[in-house]
């Protein structure tokens, strides 16, 4: 039987997602990560993670599609019985998404749909899904950006859905308290992945801007995230609930 906590990462095949698997496992936490189209990442994602240990597995998931989300549940049930011995798990990671990087003033109404739906709708209606397979006493840790606090130009249709996020976060710590879910946000700043086209990895004046306007003097890297969500699925966070945690590198002080 595991004896381990277990978390779901959505998105975390590559990226930020693949380090706060990495640190979860870390931590002795067995993990699943979902990915969208790339398996071979997943896999290795996978391969990576079991070094350290702990269990991994990937599954296939499109939050947008929430209609697929019953039988997504299903399939992660199974899983949790035949190879963990368990119903439940503890920590959801809502980390997939897209970006964009588009003026507003040429923004489409199908951008827009799609921001929304990568980041709220399908967050919102994930999390509801997930809820039954939760044990009491679980963590809901919702990845936000730094977007939300201060702007850089062309994020007009991005931000804001965070932005939703991170009142939403709030409703889930008040009204999962019940159960004592507690439920937080973490905000990474300006990260180099592959992320929105690679805009912070390749764009250099945008790197410089965000270099200059950082107190610790750089770009963010994947490294810099995972381990603030790890530390939140830790007992030593038990007492943080409903809270925004920005990991920016002090940008725009």
């Amino acid at each position: 039987m595991s004896k381990n906590k277990i978390a779901l990462v959505t998105g975390g095949s590559r990226g930020l997602g693949r380090d706060m698997a990495i640190n979860l496992a870390k931590k002795g936490i067995n993990v699943i990560i979902t990915y969208h189209t790339n398996k071979s990442a997943a896999d290795e994602a996978v391969a990576q993670i079991s070094q350290l240990g702990p269990s991994a597995y990937a599954l296939q998931l499109d939050t947008v599609k929430i209609a697929s989300f019953d039988q997504f549940f299903m399939d992660l049930s199974n899983y949790l019985k035949s190879e963990l011995e368990e119903d439940k798990f503890d920590f959801l990671i809502n980390n997939a998404g897209t970006g964009i990087y588009q003026p507003f003033i040429e923004t489409t109404e199908e951008q827009f749909d799609e921001m929304v739906n990568v980041h709220f709708k399908g967050v919102y209606f994930l999390t509801q899904k997930a809820l039954p397979f939760l044990n009491d006493g679980s963590r809901i840790i919702n990845i936000s950006s730094g977007l939300t606090r201060f702007t850089f130009p062309n994020s007009s249709a991005y931000a804001p859905t965070k932005a939703a996020v991170e009142v939403f976060t709030k409703y889930l710590a008040k009204e999962l308290a019940h159960r004592k879910i507690r439920a937080n946000v973490v905000a990474p700043g300006a990260v180099a992945t592959d992320f929105g086209g690679g805009e912070n990895k390749t764009n250099e004046q945008k790197r410089k801007a965000v270099t200059a306007a950082t107190a610790l003097g750089r770009v963010g890297k994947p490294e810099d995230i995972g381990g603030v969500v790890a530390f939140l699925c830790t007992e030593d966070a038990q007492w943080i609930n409903g809270q925004r945690i920005e990991a920016s590198g002090g940008i725009l002080l």
